[in-house]
């Protein structure tokens, strides 16, 4: 990362990417007394992570053939899919239990292996989605492009992993 190129945003970065995993760790262990569950979230957020997915792929073929506009529009959906994605989860997870896991043998351990990457990848994804980000905002395309190699299959795998978790884990809620 070459600080000339990220101009001002280098701290708010840096901040973010620190602040998030801290503020949703923190929030975890809160619970809002006498607020109705919102149990029917989870399978909305699976769904806002699908549509991440499939709006990442549409994304990368977009301007696979040039065209930037609609990909620069995408991509920031798929930035406001995610963060709608972290306030749901926090919401849900602030007003119900967590749902343990029920299965047993091989299928226990493949998924504590997809949840416990996707947890660690979401956290890493988030700098790297910020410096993709500022790099096209700041008209840097070619380190852009760069990273964006990197960053889109993190953020792929976040989504993809968050989607299987939740098909994993629906049937024990």
């Amino acid at each position: 990362m070459e600080s000339n190129k990220l101009g001002g945003y280098n701290k708010l970065i840096v901040f973010v990417s620190i602040l998030v995993p801290v503020v949703v760790a923190i929030l975890f262990t809160v619970r809002i007394p006498n607020v109705e569950s919102l149990t029917f979230l989870p399978p909305i957020y699976a769904g806002i992570n699908a549509l991440t997915a499939i709006l990442l792929i549409v994304s990368v073929q977009l301007i696979k053939n040039k065209k930037r506009k609609l990909h620069a529009l995408l991509m920031r959906i798929c930035i406001g899919l995610s963060l709608l994605f972290l306030v749901m989860y926090i919401a849900y997870h602030m007003t119900s239990d967590s749902t343990p896991f029920g299965g047993e043998g091989t299928i226990k351990y493949i998924y504590y292996f997809i949840l416990i990457s996707h947890i660690l990848l979401a956290i890493c994804v988030i700098p790297f989605v910020s410096i993709t980000y500022v790099r096209a905002i700041t008209n840097d395309f070619v380190l852009h492009k760069k990273i964006a190699k990197i960053t889109f299959p993190l953020w792929l795998y976040v989504a993809v992993t968050g989607v299987i978790v939740y098909l994993m884990i629906s049937p024990y809620y």
